[in-house]
């Protein structure tokens, strides 16, 4: 007799869209929808999930009853004790969430996750970390997240600052302000916004007008300067090479991952920095981890809907 067929269902909640993913357990993306984000703190904001959740079976001709769990990808800490304390960009009410959710798939988990925790898993169930047990997932756009995978199992902490290495103090001496309210982290060098912020500086001290850029974190025309040989560009993008390769040779003294996984928009242009950011993490790290490789998320912004399933496939099966 034939296993029933089982369905995962990912939600990545961004500050404007829940994207959806419908998954077999095997990995395989059986249908996509969207819904642009409600508040999602009253029945109003839930319905408009789980309508999404039913137009996404409908389309792909699958029974409600066959979701054996859904995940969420929340742009925030998500603790040991599932409790959210610190939302930004979003406003959600989870225990709410939760509840609506099970009552329209009565036979599935929920589980909420981190974004950046979230897309490492997807990576790690069907993208560049496959196959890997333990590795750490470095995203860089407008600010550096991370996941840490361990065991095949993603390291979120107590209060769910697991794998928060954009904040990990690179200079103390720094007098500019990171978004969290400290000095120095590795965000403000590594990120699409440092590396503008960089680039302005070494134009700066060279005497000379930046390219035309679109917004604080337009770091594509900085790579795109640097094609085009302008120095500062190359400037800014050595510094970020080697405050994120110092970075990583700390992280490979703590965990000593199989990989290292680099996703999110800048990592569009690794061929302009991927042996440089190589050559600074050798430079930093002690002699045992200075092979580890670095290679590039392969999922893109579909990583955060594939982890959110992968998540809750695991949730289930641990039930």
């Amino acid at each position: 007799m034939a296993a029933e067929k089982e369905l995962y269902i990912g939600l990545d909640v961004g500050g404007t869209s829940v994207k959806m993913g419908l998954f077999d357990a095997e990995g395989e993306l059986l249908g996509q929808g969207s819904v642009p984000t409600p508040p999602l703190i009253n029945a109003e904001g839930y319905t408009a999930v789980t309508e999404g959740i039913s137009k996404l079976l409908d389309v792909a001709s699958e029974q409600t009853d066959l979701v054996r769990g859904i995940g969420l990808a929340i742009p925030c800490p998500v603790p040991a004790d599932g409790v959210i304390r610190m939302q930004a960009n979003i406003q959600i009410n989870a225990p709410g969430l939760e509840a609506a959710l099970k009552r329209h798939c009565p036979n599935a988990t929920v589980r909420f996750e981190n974004d950046a925790n979230a897309a490492a898993m997807g990576e790690l169930w069907v993208g560049t970390a496959r196959g890997h047990r333990s590795f750490v997932f470095v995203t860089i756009g407008t600010g550096v997240g991370g996941g840490i995978v361990i065991d095949g199992h993603v390291v979120g902490g107590v209060m769910g600052a697991g794998g928060e290495i954009g904040h990990l103090c690179m200079n103390p001496e720094e007098e500019r302000s990171c978004g969290c309210g400290g000095k120095g982290h590795l965000e403000q060098y590594a990120s699409a916004t440092g590396i503008v912020t960089s680039y302005r500086a070494a134009c700066e001290e060279r005497g000379r007008e930046p390219v035309a850029l679109d917004g604080p974190s337009d770091s594509r025309s900085v790579f795109a300067a640097a094609k085009d040989g302008d120095e500062a560009a190359w400037a800014a993008i050595d510094t970020m090479c080697d405050y994120l390769g110092r970075a990583l040779a700390l992280i490979a003294d703590v965990v000593d991952p199989e990989a290292f996984i680099l996703g999110g928009g800048t990592s569009n242009s690794s061929d302009l920095f991927l042996d440089r950011l190589g050559a600074g993490y050798r430079r930093y790290a002690i002699p045992v981890t200075q092979d580890t490789p670095i290679e590039i998320a392969s999922l893109g912004n579909e990583a955060g809907i594939y982890g959110a399933a992968y998540v809750a496939l695991q949730s289930a099966e641990e039930r």
